[in-house]
């Protein structure tokens, strides 16, 4: 197996490092369009190898695409934040332009890869992948439910005094402060609601955290985190590799499924070795469904702006 990472930026290397400690693939490829960058990280994780016990290869390449021939799985984090005085529209056109030069590329030398899109605005650069690409929409992932599920669980952690491994919990929608939906009502500790431990002020509070985790952390430490991002990015490659058929919320093409169309929005999805194999139906009710509309509503607010480019 052959996975390649694009972007050796904070939550690429990361990914990449959870990656190569899990021996997911036999060869991990790091790229960047800053000389040496990727060489270098690739270069320090690998010095790690004889310490930690794992036998990936790791190779790192500036801007150099036929060394990412024949992956099996490519993860997307190139990109740029959004600074400040610069609109979204400038941050999209932006990352626009980055995200469709790397799937060119890819799919030039990786023609039956399966992507994964974690370059931010996420859910308009999952919709940007699909369309310019042309490849099955199964193949192409978002990631950003995958993260917002596990800082959902986090908060819930934190207010039941429990481990994280012992929820299921699921968070839809946008990958945004505003467009994100924790579904509280589904969330189970060892298959008992949430619901019977926390009064309804908690559960507002264990959602309104969770829908600012990211600004949250970009206040604390001054950037966008990594660790979690880059976690979340490995979670689904393992999944795809070794066919593990998990549950993860992902942004994926919806074709009416939630009541949505020609749209890229985080729902339950199955990961296996075909990328996004299922949709999982979770039978929300009005207000849900309330919710979810004015997600897609927002998403496709944003999707607009590429119309424009």
């Amino acid at each position: 197996m052959k996975v390649t990472v694009v972007g050796a930026g904070a939550v690429g290397a990361t990914c990449a490092d959870n990656i190569a400690r899990k021996e997911l693939c036999e060869e991990l490829v790091l790229l960047d369009i800053k000389e040496g960058l990727a060489e270098g990280k690739a270069q320090d994780m690998m010095q790690t190898a004889a310490l930690l016990g794992f036998d990936t290869r790791i190779v790192g390449s500036t801007n150099d695409y036929s060394k990412t021939a024949g992956s099996d799985v490519v993860v997307i984090t190139s990109g740029i934040p959004r600074k400040p005085g610069m609109t979204r529209e400038e941050l999209i056109g932006t990352n626009a332009g980055i995200v469709k030069t790397v799937c060119e590329n890819i799919l030039k030398y990786s023609p039956e890869a399966i992507i994964i899109v974690i370059s931010n605005p996420m859910d308009t650069m999952t919709q940007l992948a699909i369309t310019s690409s042309g490849i099955p929409k199964n193949r192409i992932i978002g990631m950003g439910g995958t993260l917002d599920s596990a800082r959902f669980k986090y908060q819930l952690s934190q207010r039941l005094g429990c481990s994280p491994a012992d929820l299921n919990a699921l968070v839809v929608g946008g990958h945004g402060d505003t467009t994100m939906i924790p579904l509280i009502r589904f969330a189970t500790w060892n298959s008992i609601p949430v619901t019977k431990f926390l009064s309804e002020e908690e559960q507002q509070q264990v959602i309104a955290d969770t829908m600012v985790g990211g600004a949250t952390l970009t206040k604390l430490i001054g950037t966008s985190a990594w660790y979690a991002p880059g976690a979340a990015g490995a979670a689904l490659v393992e999944s795809i590799l070794r066919d593990e058929k998990k549950l993860f919320t992902c942004c994926v093409q919806l074709d009416g499924e939630y009541g949505q169309k020609d749209i890229c929005l985080g729902v339950p999805v199955v990961i296996g070795k075909n990328g996004w194999e299922k949709i999982v139906d979770f039978d929300l009710n009005d207000a849900e469904k309330a919710l979810f509309q004015k997600s897609a509503d927002a998403v496709r607010a944003m999707n607009d702006v590429l119309k424009s480019l």
